[in-house]
């Protein structure tokens, strides 16, 4: 290599490396697959385990070291002495600083193109989200092993459809909903549980004005969200249809009107007021002067986690910027106690409270940018001041914190990178946090783990409900119901909520109800209230592989078992059974117990669901000669 160019990598399509200008020949898949996965590593090190499981899978041969050892050989002879791959201990690191990684640089491009969306600078973010799309040359790791496409291509391309949403929505802003229908059509038959697919192409057929075609996507969406996973329509898609059916769903903007002191109009049919005007009335800011109160409504009948409630005050009344994050399984009420701590703790807080459900509603997890945005409106920064980059924000963000006292409760959030951005940086400010993951990596975090409601809490609960007089003439059915509601405070207030609207109802005949194990997640539904939509954010999370784990550990494992059962089940080596559970478990699909070796366990609801999900799926483990076949490598 000359130095005089900088070196290419390329991993959105075949994998490809260029050095001094010209292409490198890689050789083979195995080979590939040790580049790409050093590439796609971000400059971690990587074990020499991980790489023979990502060439080999479950079995790598009895010579897999000196062939690994060979292949990294290779590469170092080929891409030559500008690009260091580095040995550390049993690991390997690549370093590739000051080269051209295709990945890095969609990524850049899309946080830089988002920015531009959240500040309403559409043609900018169009541009920019084109760019990095353009950077795809076909189907992202396309000469790799199956082992690592099939680990990385499902994260690679969950982030490039989520970029082509981002460029629709842009240009659907600026006009472009005659061009964007044959691609949204396209995109919704390959995508159709894809709810913000579904309503972009909602929007740009009534723009069209092609009402009834827009109305009948929303219809099979719904079916189909029904059919294949037992759910309705979040909001977002919901208040599409309503505006479509009213004749209220905001036009585009012009080009010239969008790009106005960097500021997105999205004006209302026959709306009487100029874009110069709408801008000039949002730039006084709304927020100017108010003092932002942000939380949702409080439960009022909340009752039960006396102890973890307790914790969290004496927390959030207490100095210092530790985050607390109120961790735990799906429907067991980290939301609701949240919640219920922060309005008890208002007090404490005379600036205000800012509040943010990072989960999205349409199915994809909020931007640091974007909340960072609304906090500062809430803050009284006008919108024409607000910064295009996430990070200027957070420097924005932290400085109006400094000397404040503020609560900011971030519900639903999935990792510590989205809420990093969002931490104030002094003692003045709490925060607390909600979601499955503990997010350990946040500086001095702590956390307060929900798991299950025991008995007396769970009745206590269904008694404040459907009152204390129906439970106690019934207290068998009542102990019943807490029980087969696996003592979830999500799965018991469904109940409780159907029985308070039922007077006359039995808690006999509830429990009834309940008791058949093929029906009892239908009967967990009630309104927007849904055991089984709450458990599916969590199935999400993990891959397929994963899941077909799930579902087979829920047929073929006892109620508590350890790893080297669940490697028996799934026919694969003990330490690959191990990965599997530990992504359950950090998804809290599974309950672990005891020191190393663990004991791992599934709740009643949770098999269920698993064993449901698991229907019509990939066949048992097997083949044709009756040996078995691992489920996941």
């Amino acid at each position: 290599m000359n130095g005089l160019e900088p070196s290419v990598f390329r991993v959105l399509g075949s994998v490809e490396a260029e050095a001094g200008g010209r292409a490198v020949t890689l050789g083979g898949a195995k080979q590939r697959t040790v580049l790409a996965a050093m590439l796609l590593a971000g400059g971690r090190p990587l074990s020499d385990d991980r790489l023979k499981a990502l060439l080999w899978g479950c079995e790598p041969p009895a010579t897999a070291t000196a062939q690994l050892y060979t292949y990294v050989s290779r590469l170092r002879k080929c891409l030559g002495t500008d690009i260091h791959l580095e040995r550390h201990a049993h690991a390997y690191r690549l370093d590739t600083r000051g080269a051209f990684f295709d990945w890095t640089v969609f990524e850049s491009l899309v946080d830089r193109g988002r920015a531009d969306l959240t500040a309403g600078r559409y043609t900018a973010a169009a541009d920019r989200l084109g760019q990095a799309l353009a950077l795809r040359r076909g189907p992202v790791l396309s000469d790799v092993t199956v082992h690592l496409r099939e680990r990385q291509r499902p994260l690679l391309d969950e982030a490039l459809l989520s970029t082509r949403e981002d460029r629709i929505e842009a240009e659907l802003a600026l006009g472009g909903h005659d061009a964007a229908v044959p691609q949204l059509m396209r995109l919704v038959m390959e995508n159709p549980l894809r709810e913000r697919l579904l309503g972009q192409l909602m929007t740009a057929l009534h723009r069209c004005g092609r009402q009834a075609e827009a109305l009948a996507v929303y219809e099979r969406g719904r079916r189909m969200l029904r059919d294949e996973l037992g759910v309705d329509p979040g909001r977002a898609l919901r208040d599409i249809r309503q505006a479509v059916l009213t004749g209220t769903l905001a036009r585009s903007v012009a080009r010239g009107e969008a790009e106005l002191s960097g500021t997105a109009l999205a004006l209302p049919d026959g709306g009487p007021r100029s874009a110069v005007a709408r801008a000039r009335a949002r730039d006084r800011g709304a927020w100017n002067g108010v003092v932002p109160a942000m939380l949702p409504a409080d439960v009022a009948d909340f009752s039960g986690r006396r102890r973890e409630l307790a914790a969290l005050m004496a927390d959030l009344r207490r100095a210092g910027p530790s985050p607390l994050v109120v961790t735990g399984a799906a429907g067991t009420g980290t939301s609701a106690l949240a919640v219920h701590a922060a309005h008890r703790a208002r007090q404490s807080f005379p600036d205000g409270q800012l509040h943010a459900d990072l989960s999205g509603g349409s199915g994809r997890p909020r931007s640091p940018g974007e909340v960072l945005g609304w906090f500062l409106r809430a803050m009284g920064v006008a919108e024409h001041e607000l910064p295009a980059s996430t990070e200027e924000r957070g420097q924005l963000y932290r400085s109006l914190l400094a000397d404040r006292r503020m609560l900011v409760l971030l519900d639903n959030a999935v990792d510590d990178r989205q809420v990093r951005p969002l931490l104030p940086g002094t003692d003045g400010c709490r925060t607390l946090i909600t979601g499955r993951d503990s997010f350990t990596t946040l500086p001095g975090v702590r956390p307060v783990p929900l798991g299950p409601m025991s008995a007396r809490e769970g009745h206590r609960m269904l008694s404040a409900i459907v009152g204390p007089e129906r439970t106690g003439d019934e207290p068998d059915a009542a102990a019943r119901i807490v029980e087969l509601c696996d003592r979830l405070p999500l799965a018991l207030r469904i109940v409780a909520a159907r029985l308070a609207a039922h007077p006359r109802r039995r808690l006999a005949a509830a429990a009834a109800r309940l008791e058949p194990e093929e029906r009892r997640l239908d009967e967990l539904r009630e309104g927007d209230l849904d055991i089984r939509a709450a458990l599916s954010s969590g199935h999400r999370r993990v891959t397929g592989p994963v899941r077909t784990a799930l579902g087979v550990l829920a047929s073929g494992c006892p109620d508590v078992f350890d790893s080297q059962e669940a490697a028996n089940a799934l026919s694969c080596l003990e330490e690959d059974a191990e990965d599997a559970l530990e992504t359950l478990a950090a998804a809290r699909l599974l309950e672990v117990s005891g020191p190393a070796p663990h004991r791992y366990r599934l709740t009643p609801l949770v098999r269920l669901f698993a064993r449901e999900q698991s229907r019509g799926g990939p066949a048992s483990p097997g083949t044709p000669d009756g040996g078995r076949r691992p489920v996941i490598c």
